[in-house]
Formats: C-alpha cells, sequence, structure tokens
C-alpha cells in the first residue's frame, strides 16, 4: 500500500470542561501530560500517526490561541491550519481537505481527535491500513471500536454487510450513526455484537469528502473552496475574515457521515485496540492514574491531584475525586464526573472568565 500521498489531519480544539480545573480554555486537555507518559496528549496522537505516514503529512487544525504552544509542542509539523473561531469538526476538518486537495489531487486524509489514548499503536496501525484501503476504493472509512461495556457516553455505529474491498478484509457497510443511547439501549447494542464505539475518526479522498459536502452543504462547501483558493496566497487572512464567520457550525457526522452512510457510502473497520477519550477524571482513573503520588489514603480510594505540590489526604471516602491548582478546588466523586463541566459553565456565568 502507497501511503505517499496519505495526510492526517489532527482537530485540536475544545477545553475538556469536564478535566476542570486541570483543562481550561487557556490549556485544554490536548496540551496536557495526563498520562504521566512525559508526552501531551497531542505529542502522543502525533507520535502514533508519525509511525504510518510521513511528519510533513500530518496537520492539526485549532484556533488562535493554542497555535503557538502546537508549534512549541510539535516542531516538526507538517502544516497548522489556524481557524479563527470554533465552528465545529466539519469546517475544521474541510478546511484541510479544500487545501490539501488543491496541492495534492486524489490525496486521502484522515482526521483523529487530539485527546484520544491509544497504547496498541500496532493495532491502529493495522486499522488505519484498512480504513485507506477503503478510501481507495471510493469510500468514506470510519474507525469502529470495540464496545468495552454499555456506555451511554458515546455515540455507536452499526455495521452491516461485510465489504469485498482489497486490504480491507475487516470493513463492513455502515447501516446507521446512533447518537448516545440510554443505558438499556446501550446494554442491548453491546449484546448484538454489530454496534461499535463511534470515535470520531475518519479516512476518506479529499475528493470524494468535498463531493459529498458540495451536495449536501453546499453554502460551507463554496466557503471553504474560497478559503482554499486563497490559502497559499497574501490573500489568505483576508478571506479566512471574510468568510470564516459565515460557515454553517456543523459536525462532520451530521453533514456527511450520518447521510451518506444511508446512501451505502460509508464503511467502519474494527478497531480492537486500547481506546479511551479521556472525557471526564473518572476515565483518568480507569487508566490505572491515581493522580499523585504523594496523597494519603485512608479508607478511600479514587483519583487525587495536586498541581502546587500540596499533599492531599482522604479519609473514609471512596470513588474521590480531589483536584488542586493554584487558584481552584475540586471535590467530587467518580459518579458524578460528567458534571464537572457544570462548574465552567457556572463560572462563566458568574463572570469568573479568569477560571475558565
Amino acid at each position: 500500500m502507497n501511503l505517499e500521498s496519505v495526510h492526517a489531519v489532527i482537530p485540536a480544539g475544545g477545553a475538556g470542561t469536564r478535566l476542570w480545573p486541570l483543562s481550561r480554555q487557556s490549556r485544554p486537555k490536548f496540551l496536557l501530560d495526563l498520562t504521566g507518559a512525559g508526552r501531551t496528549l497531542l505529542q502522543q496522537t502525533y507520535d502514533r500517526l508519525a509511525e504510518i505516514v510521513p511528519p510533513d503529512q500530518i496537520h492539526v487544525v485549532t484556533g488562535p490561541a493554542h497555535a503557538p504552544l502546537v508549534q512549541e509542542q510539535l516542531p516538526d509539523l507538517g502544516g497548522l491550519f489556524v481557524e479563527p473561531s470554533p465552528r465545529d469538526s466539519m469546517p475544521a476538518i474541510g478546511l484541510a481537505a479544500a487545501v490539501l486537495a488543491r496541492r495534492q489531487p486524489g490525496a486521502i486524509i484522515g482526521s483523529f481527535a487530539a485527546d484520544q489514548v491509544i497504547t496498541d499503536t500496532a493495532g491502529f496501525a493495522r486499522s488505519f491500513r484498512q480504513a485507506v484501503a477503503v478510501a481507495e476504493a471510493g469510500m468514506i472509512a470510519t474507525i469502529g471500536i470495540e464496545p468495552r461495556s454499555p456506555s451511554t457516553a458515546f455515540g455507536y455505529i452499526e455495521s452491516g454487510d461485510l465489504l469485498d474491498v482489497a486490504d480491507a478484509p475487516s470493513a463492513r457497510a455502515v447501516s446507521r450513526f446512533v447518537e448516545k443511547p440510554d443505558a438499556a439501549t446501550a446494554a442491548e447494542y453491546v449484546r448484538s455484537g454489530s454496534f461499535s464505539w463511534n470515535a470520531g475518526m475518519f479516512v476518506g479522498r479529499t475528493d470524494m469528502l468535498l463531493g459529498h459536502l458540495a451536495r449536501l452543504q453546499p453554502h460551507l462547501h463554496a466557503g471553504l473552496e474560497r478559503i482554499a483558493l486563497a490559502w497559499d496566497t497574501p490573500d489568505r487572512q483576508r478571506e479566512l475574515e471574510d468568510t470564516w464567520p459565515t460557515l454553517t457550525p456543523i459536525a462532520i457526522d451530521h453533514a456527511i457521515a450520518e447521510p451518506v452512510s444511508l446512501e451505502g457510502g460509508i464503511a467502519v473497520v474494527p478497531g480492537a485496540f486500547d481506546w479511551d477519550d479521556l472525557g471526564d477524571f473518572a476515565a483518568l482513573h480507569a487508566l490505572g492514574n491515581a493522580g499523585s503520588s504523594d496523597t494519603v489514603w485512608v479508607d478511600g480510594s479514587g483519583y487525587a491531584h495536586a498541581e502546587d505540590g500540596t499533599t492531599i489526604a482522604v479519609v473514609g471516602i471512596h470513588d474521590a475525586i480531589v483536584v488542586r491548582t493554584d487558584d481552584a478546588l475540586l471535590v467530587t466523586t467518580m459518579e458524578h464526573a460528567q458534571q464537572v463541566k457544570e462548574v465552567p459553565a457556572a463560572l462563566k456565568r458568574d463572570g469568573r472568565t479568569d477560571l475558565v
């Protein structure tokens, strides 16, 4: 398989509000080393992709506030696309696709989030290569994660018939994408054996991706084409400032994946490797991270971390979450880990933007 035309794009946005107060708008989770690996989540994503495609074919899409740190953390990055403001995943991925299509007609692009943890890099590479083979055959591929549990935190992908695609023996047609289900529905999905978690990984030829976009979201497509035409010229910034705010904010799932799957144009490749999106402190703890090593636990358990070196003692509380920074303290439990996102929202409403 020839990977010379394959580019990897890493959308790097969001504030990781469920990991507040560690993750902030100014230092979101993808710029942090949350696993103790000595590399941030963004750097780990880059390292994983650099084992498959050349570093100069890896690109990041991020906002102006994070661009300097992205460049600092990834000095050998192939390209940096700075979006003036968040417009969701489709404009971000579409921008990279439109620019790369002009530079290299027929290029294949794979989109992979900046904040996911995968340690089985060989397993990931096998799925990536199958997805590229599907893309070469003219379909859009997604990598579906084999469920570990009936989670309600993720969307699901239902697999259909096995496809006859050279170099992609495990690829199946996607029957449908479904939103995050309730617990009973999630359990039914896992029992069926035909559903996988939607990790937001998409691989496709740029001409196919943009062709679907032109048909399904013509206004968004036209705007991205105008920006791409000016990207490698002195008019880039002017066109960005004029056109970007007019683009439809929409996720790639809603813009392309869901409607095209109903037409039989999306395939799913199984991702039988370990995977986690570190969505909250419970997920971080599930990876074996208990926080600061000098925490004192007395008849207690959970995750406790002090960024400023303060010693934390937890007594008689199990599944606790205690996180201290130099300006904030969080105390909750694993059961309520998802609700942490409500804290920065409340702070913002109260005008405490210095803490979000």
